[in-house]
């Protein structure tokens, strides 16, 4: 009996291990490291704390130039999961006053750094969050329907479910055979199916309005 039931503790700790290692910390709470950042002034910087900033084991994005942070691996079936909160904090500085941002994903290798580049959004906009943006004609099926490519299409969300600003959101984003579906705040607030980009990269939007992201996680499926 001893002995099947070490085995079977030991399938349990190797079956833990594996899982484990299909989560993978976009953000390591510390620097920026797996990243790079871009703005329409100053183009792709490698280093991208020149752009961007953490502390408090917290992403801050904020400043006078809009831009972007873009992880340097893809994934192609996962759950990413973010944290994210308005910055009202007046000494980080501001390029304007509208609370806009969003978090992309499924961004392809081969999309242009740009302002802003082809894939889709997890919208995050004052009575807007979680609207699907469909960038550089994206495309994916809805209802039974397909959208018609354009560079920037909404397909609005089902209901609100964003916090206070200033307080702290919870982002998920589940891409899995086919289906799209994005969670704010543990309600599911948009899904899709087929979309016309199925392997890319993580981005993080900074338009104007300092925006704090943390926790930023992903689990290959």
């Amino acid at each position: 009996m001893l002995k099947y039931f070490t085995l079977f503790t030991l399938l349990l700790l190797f079956s833990g291990a594996l899982s484990a290692q299909k989560n993978i910390k976009l953000f390591n709470g510390e620097n920026l490291n797996g990243w790079y950042a871009f703005s329409k002034e100053d183009g792709i910087l490698k280093d991208a704390d020149q752009l961007f900033h953490v502390s408090d084991q917290v992403i801050r994005l904020y400043g006078p130039k809009a831009g972007y942070l873009m992880s340097k691996k893809s994934f192609v079936e996962f759950v990413l999961k973010a944290e994210f909160r308005w910055n009202n904090d007046e000494k980080f500085e501001r390029k304007n006053q509208k609370r806009n941002s969003g978090l992309m994903y499924l961004v392809p290798q081969s999309a242009k750094d740009t302002l802003w580049p082809q894939g889709i959004q997890f919208q995050i906009k004052e009575g807007a969050t979680g609207d699907f943006i469909l960038l550089q004609n994206v495309t994916l099926e809805q209802n039974g329907a397909r959208n018609e490519p354009g560079r920037s299409v909404v397909i609005s969300k089902s209901e609100n479910a964003e916090n206070a600003a200033g307080e702290w959101n919870q982002i998920e984003i589940r891409v899995e055979k086919g289906e799209i579906k994005q969670f704010l705040n543990d309600k599911l607030v948009n899904e899709g199916r087929y979309p016309s980009v199925t392997k890319g990269r993580i981005l993080l939007q900074y338009e104007g309005y300092p925006i704090d992201f943390r926790n930023i996680e992903i689990q290959k499926l």
